[in-house]
């Protein structure tokens, strides 16, 4: 596993280290993890000897780990002392940043329907448009508004698909073919996170048997990241919107997106879409 690019100096993380195993031993009592609790003791929580035996690692070494010293850790050991400590997906990440390590690629969740939360956020975006799609791109929720800004109908089922099959979004997608190629590597991307899925070669390949133009692209084997993007469309009845596009993981739905679209500043994009949308009894007001 690489090592992790912290903001933190080696000398601040060795600290932050130390006073995090520190405190998150303090917390975990033996009756916690079923150990004696062996009589009276100076401070609150587990010691270093009890860690270090749930841990299946010598005291020696998890000393030094605590007091921040430079020695060489492994995923397999950082694993078997956040279970002793108890920690959660959260601790167990920072844990690993700490000791230098990137953190293992959280297990994305399969594709399913967005919380209700989510749902009623997507709905309360409305009249600007926004959906959510999972880690192979499939569409888990969209809202009208993207059905009738970008031509999304009940046949599109991902995102990646749609954008080089749907003709209706071609022909609305005023720079289609400059953002083909940053589509195209993005979705490469993706498919880097989970090696083992075949899922992404599967779309890709049955994507390349219908359209020249990914397959083309995705021979090229470029890789792309953005969590942003700016969308032009030259809508038949509202004429050109462009569009702010800003990717929000869903932490709930590891893999998920949530994809949201406000009017670019200094356009009109924001009073052609009310129009185009009242057409469509679509309008929903917003405090001002």
């Amino acid at each position: 596993m690489t090592t992790s690019d912290s903001p933190l100096s080696r000398d601040d993380r060795r600290t932050e280290l130390r006073e995090f195993l520190r405190s998150r031993r303090a917390r975990v009592s033996p009756a916690d993890v079923g150990m004696p609790d062996g009589g009276r003791r100076r401070t609150p929580g587990l010691r270093r000897e009890e860690v270090a035996v749930l841990a299946g690692v010598g005291v020696s070494w998890y000393t030094w780990l605590e007091q921040g010293r430079d020695i060489k850790v492994s995923e397999q050991v950082l694993d078997a002392i956040a279970r002793a400590l108890l920690l959660g997906s959260a601790e167990r990440a920072h844990l690993y940043r700490l000791a230098g390590l990137n953190p293992p690629q959280t297990p994305s969740a399969p594709s399913g329907a967005p919380s209700p939360e989510v749902r009623r956020l997507l709905d309360a975006w409305s009249p600007r448009p926004g959906y959510v799609r999972d880690r192979h791109w499939n569409f888990t929720a969209v809202n009208d508004a993207a059905r009738v800004v970008f031509g999304y109908g009940d046949s599109d089922h991902n995102c990646l698909v749609s954008f080089f099959t749907n003709a209706r979004y071609r022909v609305l997608h005023r720079n289609w073919a400059e953002t083909a190629t940053d589509v195209a590597a993005a979705f490469r991307a993706d498919a880097a996170r989970y090696p083992d899925d075949p899922e992404f070669g599967r779309i890709a390949a049955d994507l390349a048997a219908v359209s020249p133009e990914f397959a083309e692209l995705w021979a090229r084997h470029d890789v792309a990241e953005h969590t942003s993007a700016v969308k032009a469309v030259d809508h038949p009845d509202a004429g050109t919107m462009i569009f702010d596009a800003t990717l929000l993981p869903l932490p709930e739905h590891p893999g998920h997106h949530l994809i949201l679209h406000n009017p670019r500043p200094g356009t009109d994009t924001q009073q052609r879409l009310e129009a185009l949308l009242r057409q469509h009894s679509l309008v929903v007001p917003h405090p001002g």
